[in-house]
């Protein structure tokens, strides 16, 4: 497999190369189209509300979570402390000390705990890219 989009398409349309532009134009035109509706009508019938990976990220950060002891400094910074891996989080800021949550733009362990804490809504803390 390419990592070149052009190279990908290109593979995929080899019949269509004999056509004349218009119609190539069109074909490549009704093929993103239906990429664009299998994916859709994928992401529709999903019964989270991110998709599976983000949803296994989230589910295996909440796991590490629970073995973390919590020190809040104010209402919307917080310090874990879960012994080798200690973490301060602003909420306010989206970050967090060990850079995962702004790196990824979904809630880490250290995160995690501090929405628990203040019993927030983890898909709040989700970057829009991550919705099914």
């Amino acid at each position: 497999m390419t990592t070149n989009i052009f190279e990908c398409i290109n593979a995929i349309l080899i019949k269509e190369q004999e056509l004349p532009v218009t119609a190539l134009a069109e074909e490549i035109r009704s093929l993103v189209q239906r990429w664009h509706y299998e994916w859709w009508t994928e992401a529709d019938k999903s019964k989270t509300k991110l998709t599976p990976l983000a949803e296994a990220s989230l589910a295996e950060q909440y796991q590490l979570s629970l073995q973390m002891r919590l020190d809040p400094a104010c209402e919307t910074i917080y310090t874990m402390f879960d012994g080798d891996n200690n973490g301060v989080v602003d909420l306010q800021a989206w970050t967090c000390s060990c850079k995962r949550f702004q790196l990824e733009q979904l809630p880490c362990a250290h995160v995690m705990i501090a929405i628990r804490h203040m019993r927030g809504d983890v898909y709040d803390f989700c970057f829009d890219y991550y919705l099914s």
